[in-house]
């Protein structure tokens, strides 16, 4: 059954990913246009996707010129501009995709004798209130000069503003162990999500877990139960939209998603890339190329082994610091804790070439017109029918995949990790030197 929208009846499990960048934000591709980015995410089987950036002043137009109001709360690109998108697609790629109104935004200030970096995602029902939010943020910092805003302004103010701004706004705080800039990162976050948002904090009802953290770890801080955990791929490029997603099961409208982050109602969980491939799961200090399990940097009391200095504190061991359980235990508002491995990753095995290069494309093209979009075919599609569609390798894989049989480098201090499916012990040495490097979500379109 589709998702529900008009002209059809009740709901349908959907994959949405809520955090996303425009090509005005730093460090992202040129190519982060809505035509590109409803492209990539129709290829990805994601049915709900955030903007990205909306208080950028450039951004915030080409939004209001090139999306029409859709289901209540979302948007769909205009038909001129979406027939164009859909032609360049194979048809089984073409499913249904909205857009919700989404920016992440970077507070800089200072509480409890810290200096404090944390970011924030914000979501909006309405262009009004999107405007709105501008006009009340716009004396903390310069909107126009990155589509991922820094402001003077603490945690708690920013979620104020974004709870006034209109009827159903709401904020996530963004990949919430992120070293630097999460809400519970070791460098300057708090230890707690209450502690951030103070008075207002029971407005806070979902929580990022981010590329380096996945439920499982978050599961072992029980301040965080009340907490629903969205997974998102906080993509600077469209090839990498729903490296990690949430999984909805309601109807496809801003509310049922609030409603369902807010009360569990619909809420499936998530998917996610192994934590191991984030760039900040364990410690270490990169220029030493030294990885470190937790262990070991309490261990070396809190030294690099080459150098003496103070490594970067991985994910990991901030969870470790805050954790109040055991591995293994899944609160009553956990859902489903869905892994991947991206499909060009896959390919890329398989072929034994990298998983940006053309020689995969062609092979993703060929394999999506026949087997549909990547997450689904990922982790819905009964393993037969794309073994009989003459791709036994990728076969093994998904079951690989599906069963957690995984070989994983972490990743640490700004370095990504890797993950794969084949070693040099299996038939044909599908495997391959891997070259540091973000993970794929296949080549440019």
């Amino acid at each position: 059954m589709p998702p529900r929208f008009p002209g059809t009846r009740g709901y349908m499990r959907y994959y949405a990913d809520l955090h996303v960048h425009s090509r005005y934000s730093r460090a992202c591709s040129r190519n982060s246009d809505l035509p590109h980015l409803a492209w990539w995410a129709r290829r990805k089987g994601i049915t709900v996707l955030g903007t990205g950036d909306f208080l950028h002043p450039v951004w915030a137009k080409a939004l209001r010129e090139s999306l029409v109001p859709a289901e209540p709360g979302l948007f769909r690109l205009r038909d001129d501009l979406d027939r164009e998108v859909l032609e360049d697609l194979p048809p089984v790629c073409r499913g249904p995709l909205r857009f919700l109104l989404q920016v992440e935004v970077a507070t800089n200030y200072r509480r409890g004798g810290r200096g404090r970096r944390i970011h924030h995602l914000c979501y909006a029902p309405d262009f009004d209130a999107a405007g709105r939010l501008a006009r009340t943020l716009s004396p903390y910092g310069d909107l126009a000069s990155d589509g991922r805003p820094a402001l003077a302004v603490d945690s708690r103010d920013l979620l104020e503003a974004v709870l006034s701004c209109g009827e159903g706004a709401y904020l996530v705080p963004a990949h919430a162990w992120t070293p630097w800039f999460g809400v519970l990162g070791s460098k300057s976050g708090f230890d707690g999500v209450d502690e951030c948002y103070g008075d207002l904090a029971g407005h806070v009802f979902a929580l990022e877990t981010g590329l380096s953290s996945d439920p499982e770890m978050n599961w072992r801080v029980s301040s965080l139960d009340r907490l629903r955990l969205v997974s998102h791929s906080d993509a600077h490029s469209p090839p990498v939209l729903g490296r990690n997603a949430t999984v909805f099961n309601t109807e496809v409208d801003y509310f049922a998603i609030r409603r369902a982050l807010e009360t569990g109602q619909g809420y499936a969980g998530t998917v996610d890339l192994y934590p191991e491939a984030g760039k900040y799961h364990l410690d270490g200090h990169r220029a030493c190329g030294v990885r470190l399990e937790p262990a070991e940097t309490r261990a070396r009391g809190g030294r690099c082994p080459v150098c003496g200095r103070k490594p970067t504190v991985g994910v990991l061991h901030r969870v470790e610091e805050l954790a109040d359980r055991t591995p293994g235990r899944r609160p009553s508002t956990g859902g489903e804790a869905l892994k991947i491995v991206p499909l060009p990753e896959i390919a890329g095995e398989v072929l034994g070439v990298g998983p940006k290069t053309r020689t995969v494309e062609r092979a993703l093209e060929s394999l999506t017109a026949a087997l549909g979009p990547e997450l689904p075919l990922l982790l819905q599609m009964p393993v037969d029918r794309v073994r009989q569609a003459g791709e036994p390798e990728t076969a093994e894989a998904i079951e690989r995949l599906r069963a957690h049989r995984v070989r994983r480098e972490s990743g640490y201090d700004g370095r990504y990790g890797s993950i794969s499916l084949f070693g040099p012990e299996d038939a044909g040495e599908t495997g391959q030197p891997r070259e540091e490097r973000e993970p794929a979500g296949g080549a440019r379109r």
